[in-house]
């Protein structure tokens, strides 16, 4: 017979062998909320078809010295979109090029994937296309009114290959566009803001200005601002403004900067790249409107109220809305952020006719001085 000494210590091995066993099986197959990871061969197939310059990009990067306080760590993980890797295919023609060589001329290809979720677009390591015949920008401030010459632009993502077809194409193509008349600086651009109207939904810059200290509105942001002139109207008097905008079949980036202003290539989807609390004013044109899913709307009015200084200004222009929208949806949305109303207008949007019950919204909101906690 065994020994009780020998018994005991076969039953304390298989009880710590036991034990060693459960937490092996609970750590592999379990969270710390009890929810089971599986690992799925479809994402490991989805791994293996992500492209190589996309992994180098995206893996973590040890810092050459080691541990740094401000980054609290001593690896970075480079920064991509959520919906990058949810288009495998055209992530793969994105970033396929030769390292040190040059981009291929694929905007269309990273246009989509931006605006699909991939924002911010992944880096990569070849040098970008350019016009063959770049021509030097015309002087300040003669630009802010001048067309710029063609061959400051790659047109091989736009149906239209010289800003003459741009001008004119309010007359001669049919179907939607994008801003179809804004490259014409001597039509519509030439009076926006400059005076208010009879039915009170076009403010004017000077009327808004006029709400505040003269030279406390210095700095601020325009939302989807189309080839600029707001902020053109705005260093005309002495305020910088950086306007957000997309290449939708128009190069309106390269147009924004040929003016002698600055563009930020950014969709309605991203957060502010601005700190809290630092802009004077906030304006945004017929961007904002009902075609946002209300929850993204609902993120970013927040995110324009924690950019804006404390008694800054967000100017809303020309929000559309339809039937009922406004006050079930639109204006307890609003009111929600914590703003205070300067001005509220609505007016009825009446050109495709009364039955279909659209209308707009223009309003100048201020976020308070006092502590909006």
């Amino acid at each position: 017979m065994d020994s009780p000494h020998k018994t005991n210590l076969l039953f304390l091995f298989l009880l710590f062998s036991t034990n060693l066993l459960t937490l092996f099986v609970s750590s592999v197959f379990y969270s710390s909320s009890c929810t089971p990871t599986i690992s799925t061969t479809a994402d490991t197939a989805t791994f293996q078809v992500l492209p190589p310059e996309f992994l180098a990009f995206t893996q973590a990067q040890r810092l050459p010295f080691g541990f740094n306080r401000n980054f609290d760590s001593d690896t970075i993980y480079p920064p991509v979109g959520n919906g990058c890797t949810l288009f495998p295919e055209e992530l793969r023609k994105f970033m396929s090029y030769k390292v040190n060589g040059s981009c291929p001329d694929d905007e269309l290809i990273a246009q989509k994937l931006l605006l699909k979720g991939c924002e911010p677009l992944p880096r990569r390591r070849c040098r970008t296309a350019a016009p063959p015949n770049y021509s030097e920008p015309v002087p300040l401030s003669a630009s802010l009114w001048s067309t710029p010459p063609d061959s400051s632009v790659l047109w091989t993502a736009y149906t239209c290959k010289s800003y003459e077809c741009l001008i004119n194409r309010i007359k001669t193509q049919k179907g939607f566009d994008d801003c179809k008349d804004c490259f014409d600086l001597q039509g519509r651009e030439r009076n926006r803001w400059t005076s208010p109207r009879s039915n009170g939904l076009d403010f004017s810059i000077d009327d808004v200005l006029g709400t505040r200290k003269p030279g406390t509105i210095r700095i601020g942001l325009d939302i989807g601002g189309g080839v600029a002139t707001f902020a053109v109207r705005m260093r005309e008097r002495n305020i910088t403004i950086v306007t957000t905008s997309m290449n939708l079949n128009g190069p309106f980036n390269s147009f924004i900067a040929s003016r002698g202003v600055v563009p930020l290539y950014l969709s309605i989807s991203q957060r502010l790249p601005f700190f809290d609390n630092t802009l004077d004013i906030v304006h945004s044109m017929h961007v904002l409107s009902n075609w946002i899913p209300t929850t993204l709307l609902h993120f970013l009015l927040f995110d324009v109220h924690r950019v804006l200084r404390p008694g800054g200004l967000f100017w809303l222009d020309h929000f559309f809305c339809v039937g009922e929208e406004l006050e079930q949806v639109y204006k307890p949305m609003i009111q929600s952020i914590g703003f205070r109303k300067v001005k509220w207008v609505i007016g009825k949007k009446l050109d495709r006719g009364p039955e279909l019950k659209e209308m707009y919204l223009s309003a100048l909101l201020e976020k308070p001085l006092n502590n909006s906690r």
